[in-house]
């Protein structure tokens, strides 16, 4: 036994060779660099078909803006058609009336010059054959007007006429009814929400008119001028009725107050810088014609230009960078605190973009919603780290979006009738909200709880003080609020008590929003205009106490309005400041968009480029870059920079 078990162990014998770990450590090497050059491979492949993406996203935008330019021409043949068909049938009728009188041998309205020539002197007798009538050969022959045989001639004639302008007209009356169907169609297509409630408000912001036939670069003839230049189609297509008159989607009601009119004079605490109100200096010149203006003073592109004002120096350069087509109105844009994304809402879905690229990062929608009917995202706010997006909808519910894992992760619940604003503190513990239930609500996103903000205003106006644009100022301690009895209102985040009432507007305000030092905030109204606040009394708490204290009376001495932004064609709807501080960026139903020096109310440039209603505008924090949202359905990207 011992012999068996005690043998050695074998021993490798000669010099030792290489071992299996170099080996190994030969294979991993040749492994790497085979990974390597695949990984290289793929990566050469990658950036190839990135940039075949965007080569056809490139040609898909094109083609996107030849199609809109398509429909366009089309709309403007539908107009010549429309006009055309008019005068022949106008044309129709004369002959007709003419025609008729001929056969009844009475004088045609007007009547004819009397006969010069022989046949006007001589004896009475039968009435002569009536002069030529435009399309009516003049009866000839022998016996023309008594001649049996010829009469029964006439008679078949006549007959057979009748029945073809019967024909005729009934053809005509077919085509009528189908472009008046057309007309319908696209009507209802491209104003989604005209049917809705006329109590709620800003949704009458985009049903106004339908997309502008104008494009500037592409149609021949004469240009309009600026100051016409945004207003609705002049002309009307096959059986539409007469365009609307600028306030009528506006109508009187509890959502939407009368427009309080000249009647309720400015008041006079109110200073206004004189460069607007003395010497127009701060507007357009009314008859400034864009395609007259010098090269200089203009920028075009393919379906979009810009005109800066030839009173002041030009100091501002703008560019479109992307396009993002929607599939409804686009009632807001948003980007995010570092510039990155910028979010759109619109019909059910609330849309992320990356801002350099243009491409659709995310696709945010509540499938436990209802389906029945339309539920438009009317506003949405990045939280100042950019994890969450919140959105308010028309089923007066606020949703916090977990946007990465695309999932809901709070509701708050409470107004009582639609969301139209939000903003996140930007310390990203409060979000701020407003409602057509005349109500701002501060939510707080660590535990949930609310404190509402109540307008109860013992004024006649203040059935209709429905909340349209909220904003908290850069240090959380001031809620401002515009609503539709033309006030825009201020309160103390920590002590939920209005502090102060800022009048001065005509008409209901839209927007709001702080400057970034928090001194100043202006306001965007249906009175056409904008106005300037000075709020920096209550930055530092001291007049916000005393107002406080002494009870409402001194609510509306402490802030002034300093400047008056005058020089848009119809509503303002949106207002955003740049973080700079250096411009006032303001979008309008006029479908233009205006940048304004915020020292001094002047407008610089004139944006156009949309096709409807300029219905949210917003101005990145990180950067220049500007977004506009329209009824077009389309949300805009631009650049601005400084000259």
């Amino acid at each position: 036994m011992s012999t068996i078990y005690n043998h050695r162990s074998l021993q490798p014998t000669g010099p030792p060779a290489q071992g299996p770990s170099q080996h190994t450590h030969a294979r991993l090497n040749e492994a790497f660099d085979t990974i390597r050059q695949e990984f290289d491979v793929l990566t050469s492949d990658l950036g190839l078909l990135r940039n075949q993406r965007d080569e056809y996203e490139s040609k898909v935008t094109s083609q996107i803006n030849e199609l809109n330019i398509i429909r366009q021409s089309l709309y403007e043949l539908e107009s010549q058609h429309g006009k055309i068909r008019q005068q022949y049938e106008d044309e129709l009728s004369r002959l007709r009336a003419e025609l008729h009188a001929a056969r009844q041998g009475i004088p045609a309205n007007p009547p004819p010059h009397p006969a010069v020539g022989p046949a006007s002197v001589g004896p009475s007798g039968p009435p002569a054959p009536p002069t030529s009538v435009p399309g009516v050969l003049p009866a000839t022959g022998p016996g023309s007007y008594s001649d049996p045989y010829y009469s029964r001639d006439r008679d078949r004639d006549r007959d057979r006429e009748r029945e073809k302008d019967r024909e005729r007209v009934d053809r005509d009356r077919e085509r009528e009814i189908r472009d008046r169907e057309r007309e319908q169609r696209d009507r209802e297509r491209e104003r989604p929400v005209e049917v809705r409630d006329p109590k709620r408000i800003k949704t009458e912001r985009m049903k106004g008119d339908r997309p502008d036939h104008y494009s500037p670069s592409l149609v021949p003839g004469p240009t309009p001028k600026l100051s016409a230049l945004a207003g609705p189609p002049t002309f009307q297509g096959p059986g539409l009725p007469p365009p609307p008159s600028a306030h009528a989607p506006y109508p009187p009601g509890p959502g939407n107050p009368p427009p309080s009119g000249p009647a309720e004079p400015l008041p006079t605490s109110s200073s206004l810088a004189p460069v607007n109100n003395t010497s127009n200096g701060g507007q357009f010149p009314d008859d400034l014609d864009p395609h007259n203006v010098p090269p200089e003073l203009k920028k075009e592109g393919s379906d979009w230009f810009a005109v800066f004002n030839p009173k002041v120096k030009r100091v501002l350069d703008v560019a479109l960078v992307h396009t993002l087509m929607h599939e409804s109105v686009v009632c807001c844009v948003r980007f995010s605190a570092d510039g990155k994304f910028l979010a759109t809402g619109c019909n059910r879905t609330a849309q992320i973009y990356d801002t350099k690229t243009g491409a659709k990062t995310c696709v945010l929608a509540d499938e436990t919603a209802g389906k029945a009917g339309d539920l438009y995202i009317r506003s949405v706010c990045f939280s100042p780290d950019g994890k969450y997006l919140a959105t308010g909808a028309e089923d007066k519910q606020i949703r916090i979006w977990d946007i990465a894992k695309k999932r809901i992760r709070n509701v708050f619940d409470g107004h009582q009738q639609e969301i139209y604003s939000l903003d996140f503190s930007l310390d990203g513990r409060l979000i701020v909200s407003g409602s057509g239930d005349k109500t701002a609500r501060i939510w707080d996103m660590v535990d949930g709880s609310s404190k509402v903000l109540t307008i109860n205003d013992p004024d006649s106006m203040n059935n209709d003080a429905g909340v349209t644009s909220v904003a908290i100022s850069p240090n959380g301690q001031l809620v401002a609020a515009g609503s539709l009895d033309t006030v825009v209102r201020i309160w103390d985040v920590a002590t939920g008590m209005l502090i102060e009432r800022l009048r001065g507007h005509r008409d209901s305000v839209y927007s709001v929003a702080f400057t970034p030092d928090g001194k100043g905030l202006v306001s965007g109204s249906l009175d056409k205009t904008l106005k300037y606040w000075d709020v920096s009394g209550l930055v530092n708490g001291a007049k916000r106490k005393d107002a406080t204290a002494n009870g409402k009376k001194d609510l509306e001495k402490s802030s002034q309005c300093t400047m008056n932004f005058m020089g848009h064609t119809d509503y303002v709807l949106s207002v955003a400041v740049s973080h700079d501080g250096q411009w006032v960026v303001s979008g309008s139903k006029d479908r233009g968009v205006q940048f304004w020096d915020s020292h001094t109310a002047t407008v610089q440039c004139m944006l156009q480029g949309h096709k409807n209603s300029v219905i949210s505008i917003d101005l990145s924090p990180a950067g220049n870059i500007l977004a506009t949202g329209s009824g077009d359905w389309q949300a805009r990207i631009w650049s601005y920079q400084t000259i």
